[in-house]
């Protein structure tokens, strides 16, 4: 019997980029070089961090996501992925959880302004 929790992130302090699992079909690896800035907040129950690189927006919502943080902060974090609910119970109180992750083209959002 497997008992090791669902891991939603991964931190390699020789990783280049992030790689984001945005479902099982599709992934996105983002050059650490164009990360811009991050913002985490937080309403209570339930926070939100944005990722902001030169070409995509990334907003992670879940809870415990301030290790999330730390780890783009130093540029270490390799891999982020969503955990479907189910998998909450088993994940221990304190370590992330990511329930969604929306990815924006920054490119695309700007050329729908125009």
């Amino acid at each position: 019997m497997n008992t090791k929790s669902p891991e939603c992130w991964a931190s390699d302090p020789l990783a280049r980029g992030l790689r984001i699992e945005i479902s099982t079909e599709h992934t996105l690896v983002l050059p650490f070089d164009q990360f811009v800035f991050s913002e985490l907040e937080s309403d209570g129950k339930e926070q939100r961090l944005k990722l902001t690189f030169a070409t995509h927006e990334v907003v992670v919502h879940g809870v415990s996501l301030r290790r999330i943080e730390t780890a783009m902060q130093r540029l270490e974090l390799s891999h982020l992925a969503r955990i479907p609910a189910r998998y909450r119970p088993a994940i221990e109180d304190g370590q992330p959880f990511v329930r969604e992750i929306l990815v924006t083209d920054t490119k695309s959002k700007e050329n729908a302004q125009e």
